[in-house]
């Protein structure tokens, strides 16, 4: 079996060391090179061609966001992001990194004798395998995140008998970061409450909420049970717990992984199919894998509204396209048209 192509950016020495260990000790993996610096890495890209990169983000000149915008444009590589939460500074240099196109951030390991070493060892070596498989497209410089000229949307098709709308879930896993920034600056304003699903390192979530917060128009928390959701709130899943709704209340349960994810997207949706029925929305984003993708049925069959990311703007198609074949989605939509296909659905009578 040909091994995959690891390239090691890490600045401190033992740290290198320790993730050379850990990548080396994997039959699965070949480490290419194991660097301490941006530019070296940079350099090296084209001789020696890596299947995934391994990348720190506080690093000496280059940082690890500007390496990432850079790696997209030159010589576009999937990119794990391993990083130690240790301030805000370098929470939002991972956070900005992953919006730029890094697929996912794991914790860095801590040394051998820790009691954590070997579980976080294992997760890391999982991301690496699963992101080298990600097909990644060169990005521009531009970051807004625009992905180019969406046709004009049509208006939002009726459905007879159908009320008002009383909530939205979202469901995002590799790639989610950077379109629900995209999705949700487009919804300022926006009258329903969120409910969302992001599979996200457990670590990072408190910095993702305050991060995801301060560049949308949202107020972003972890949700909390038996809260009421309020529009123009976002509530996110806690670490380890499923997210669903109950009577228009929020349910946090420890249920049982589905589809190996703790919080599951398809445990939310299914929640929304039975409390809501036609007044649910359920979105669909970018994210490997088929989480999500028969609770978006079910909200289907249960007559709400139901959209899934089109494959040309996903960063990975596997759970919009899982839902796809399912029959799942009303719509397929580019990225940039699904804040439009949402504030349609949401006018209320006699609005422009």
């Amino acid at each position: 079996m040909k091994k995959i192509r690891v390239l090691i950016v890490e600045d401190s020495l033992v740290v290198r060391e320790l993730l050379k260990h850990i990548i080396g000790s994997d039959p699965r993996f070949e480490i290419v090179a194991a660097v301490e610096s941006a530019e070296e890495a940079i350099r090296l890209l084209d001789s020696t061609r890596p299947d995934v990169i391994s990348l720190d983000i506080r690093l000496p000149g280059m940082n690890g966001l500007d390496a990432t915008l850079h790696i997209m444009q030159q010589r576009p590589t999937p990119i794990v992001v391993v990083a130690a939460n240790v301030d805000d500074d370098e929470l939002n240099i991972t956070m900005n990194a992953l919006r730029a196109g890094a697929l996912s951030v794991v914790e860095k390991p801590v040394g051998v004798t820790n009691v954590a070493f070997e579980a976080m060892a294992a997760k890391l070596c999982t991301q690496l395998v699963i992101m080298s498989q990600v097909k990644v497209v060169r990005q521009g410089g531009n970051r807004g995140l625009s992905f180019g000229t969406v046709a004009e949307p049509q208006p939002a098709p009726k459905a007879a008998g159908r009320g008002g709308y009383s909530m939205v879930g979202l469901v995002a896993s590799t790639g989610g970061p950077q379109a629900l920034v995209q999705l949700l600056s487009g919804l300022d304003g926006f009258r329903l409450p969120i409910l969302l699903v992001q599979h996200i390192t457990a670590s990072f979530l408190d910095g993702f909420v305050s991060w995801l917060s301060g560049v949308t128009p949202f107020k972003v928390k972890i949700a909390e049970m038996g809260e009421v959701p309020r529009p123009g709130h976002v509530y996110l899943a806690p670490a380890d717990r499923h997210l669903a709704v109950h009577h228009g209340q929020v349910l946090i349960t420890d249920a049982p992984t589905q589809y190996s994810q703790r919080p599951s997207g398809s445990v939310l949706f299914a929640s929304m199919a039975k409390d809501f029925g036609p007044r649910g929305i359920g979105v669909l984003l970018t994210g490997m894998g088929v989480d999500g993708s028969d609770g978006l049925k079910a909200m289907r069959d249960a007559g709400a509204y139901t959209i899934a990311e089109h494959e040309s703007t996903c960063v990975v198609y596997g759970m919009p396209g899982a839902a796809a074949k399912l029959g799942a989605p009303r719509e397929m939509l580019p990225l940039p048209g699904i804040a439009t296909r949402l504030r349609q659905l949401t006018l209320e009578e006699g609005e422009p």
